[in-house]
C-alpha cells in the first residue's frame, strides 16, 4: 500500500489528514493490527476490541474504517464514543478487552490525526513491541486474511463516569475542602472526565474552554507551551482561584498552577504525587525518567521509596514499571502513571483527586506546598535541528569527550552529573533533533552550561 510511513511513530501513529493519513490507511492498520495482537497472544481465539476517539474533525471517517478493519478480519468491536486516552486505557484494561484502538492525535494541531493502539491491559504498542513491524506490514501489503464470519458491532457508554467512579472508589473524597478550581481542557478531551469528576467533588469548577471542538478554536492544546496556559494563569488570579490545571489535547498530561498563577514544575508534582502513594505503600518503587528533574529523586528517597530510573518515552516508562512492579512513575513531560489490578497507565483522574485530598490535609496554599521543593534551576528542554541522525550521535560523542571527569550515564543519549549541575543530551526518536535538558544548583550555572554546549553542538 501507497502510505507515508513517516507517520509511524515511536510511540503512536500520527500524520496530517488526509494527505498523511486517510481512510484506507486506517482501515489497513486496522487489519494489521489484527495480525500483530495475534501473534502475541500466540493462541487462536475470537478477539473482541475497543474503539475510541477524540473530537476532530476526521475522527467519526477513521474511526468508521478502524471499526470496518477490524470487523472485516473477524474481531467483535465495541465502540466507546469520545474518549481521552485514559479512559480508553481504562476502558481496555478494566472491561478486558484484548487490545484497542484510539483515534487520536493528542495535542497536535488540528490538521492532524491518529491512533494509538495497546494491547491487553491498556499496554502500549511502541517501537519496542511492533509499531514498526504495523507500518512494514500496512506498507508490503502483507496483511490477514479477511475472516470467514465478520465479527460483531456493539457499543459501551458512559466510560468517563465508569472511570471516575472505579478510580476514586477508594478514596477519600469526604476531606477535600470547598476549593475554587480553574480547569482548561483547550476545547479537547479533558472535558468528559473533568464534568464527570467534579460531578463528584465538593469544588467550585470555574470552566474555561469546555465545549468540544476539533478547530482548538481557544489555543493549541499543549499545555507545555507558556503562551497555552497564559489566559489560565490570569484567570486563577482574577477569580483568587486555589488552582489551575491545564490539560492536553488527548488528556493523559495535566498541569498544574498554583493560587499565584504559577505552574508547578513537572519534577516536584512527579515527586509530590509519589509522597503521596509512598505513604499509603511504604518502600515501595517508583519510576522516573533520566532526563533532569532532580528533586523528584531526591523527594522519592526523602520519602522512602525505592527510585527507578527510566528511558524517556511514557511506553518504556510504563513497561519497566510494570517489570519492576512500581506502583507509580512519572515522564518530566506530564505522563504520570499508576498501577492498577487491571492496568499500568496514567490516571489523571486519581492524580487530580488524590492532589485535592492531600492538600486538603495539608491545609496552606499550593505555593506554600511547593515552595520547599523549588530548589534547582532548569534551562526547559532545548531541541536543535542537525543535518542528519548520524550528525547528532557524533555532537553526542563530542560533548562526552569533554565532560569526562563527571559521573556518566548511556541509559538514553548522555547524561553526566557534576556536583553544581547536571545533564541530558538525546537524539530524537524521529527526527534530526538533538534534545538537551540542563538543571543545576543556580541559574548562573545552568546558563553558563548551556552556552558551553550549544557552541559545541551548533558549531
Amino acid at each position: 500500500m501507497n502510505i507515508d510511513q513517516g507517520i509511524f511513530k515511536a510511540y503512536d501513529i500520527r500524520g496530517i489528514y488526509p494527505t498523511q493519513l486517510n481512510e484506507d490507511n486506517a482501515y489497513a492498520i486496522a487489519r494489521a493490527f489484527v495480525g500483530l495482537v495475534k501473534k502475541r497472544i500466540g493462541i487462536e481465539k475470537k478477539l473482541k476490541m475497543a474503539v475510541g476517539s477524540d473530537m476532530r474533525l476526521s475522527s467519526p471517517s477513521l474511526k468508521e474504517k478502524v471499526i470496518a478493519g477490524l470487523i472485516d478480519s473477524g474481531v467483535d468491536v465495541d465502540e466507546i464514543g469520545l474518549v481521552s486516552t485514559p479512559t480508553f486505557y481504562f476502558s481496555v484494561g478494566y472491561y478486558g478487552y484484548d487490545a484497542g484502538i484510539q483515534v487520536s492525535a493528542s495535542h497536535n494541531p488540528k490538521e492532524y490525526n491518529g491512533m494509538k493502539l495497546v494491547f491487553e491491559k491498556g499496554f502500549p504498542v511502541s517501537k519496542e513491541n511492533g509499531i514498526y513491524e504495523l507500518r512494514d506490514m500496512v506498507a508490503n501489503d502483507q496483511l490477514p486474511k479477511f475472516a470467514s464470519e465478520k465479527g460483531l458491532l456493539g457499543k459501551r457508554e458512559g466510560l468517563a463516569e465508569a472511570c471516575v467512579s472505579e478510580q476514586t472508589k477508594n478514596l477519600e473524597t469526604s476531606k477535600i475542602k470547598r476549593f475554587k478550581i480553574v480547569i482548561d481542557p483547550a476545547n479537547a478531551m479533558g472535558i468528559p472526565d473533568m464534568e464527570a469528576l467534579f460531578a463528584k467533588l465538593p469544588c467550585e469548577l470555574i470552566k474555561m474552554n469546555f465545549e468540544l471542538d476539533g478547530n482548538f478554536p481557544s489555543h493549541p492544546a499543549d499545555p507545555m507551551v507558556a503562551e497555552n496556559i497564559a489566559a489560565l494563569k490570569e484567570r486563577v488570579i482574577a477569580e483568587k482561584a486555589d488552582l489551575g490545571i491545564g490539560i492536553d489535547g488527548d488528556a493523559d498530561r495535566y498541569f498544574f498552577i498554583d493560587e499565584k498563577g504559577e505552574p508547578v514544575k513537572q519534577g516536584i508534582m512527579r515527586g509530590l504525587m509519589a509522597q503521596i502513594e509512598l505513604k499509603d505503600h511504604p518502600g515501595a518503587t517508583i519510576a522516573y525518567d533520566i532526563r533532569p528533574g532532580r528533586i523528584t529523586l531526591d523527594m522519592i528517597q526523602k520519602f522512602g521509596g525505592k527510585p527507578l530510573l527510566t528511558p524517556v518515552g511514557h511506553s518504556l516508562i510504563k513497561k519497566m514499571m510494570v517489570e519492576n512492579n512500581a506502583i507509580y512513575g512519572g515522564e518530566s513531560s506530564g505522563h504520570f502513571a499508576y498501577k492498577f489490578d487491571y492496568g499500568t497507565f496514567e490516571a489523571p483522574i486519581t492524580e487530580v483527586t488524590k492532589f485535592l485530598i492531600y492538600i486538603s490535609e495539608e491545609n496552606k496554599p499550593v505555593s506554600e506546598i511547593v515552595k520547599p521543593y523549588d530548589i534547582y534551576f532548569h534551562s526547559g528542554e532545548i531541541n536543535m535541528e542537525l543535518k542528519s541522525k548520524e550528525e547528532a550521535l557524533a555532537k553526542i560523542d563530542q560533548i562526552k569527550g569533554i565532560y569526562t571527569d563527571g559521573k556518566i550515564s548511556l541509559m538514553d543519549g548522555l547524561s553526566v552529573e557534576y556536583p553544581d549541575f547536571w545533564f541530558n543530551l538525546r537524539p530524537s526518536n524521529t527526527e534530526p533533533l538533538l534534545r538537551l535538558a540542563v538543571e543545576g544548583v543556580s541559574r548562573e550555572v545552568v546558563e553558563q552550561k548551556v552556552a558551553e554546549m550549544k557552541k559545541v553542538l551548533l558549531g
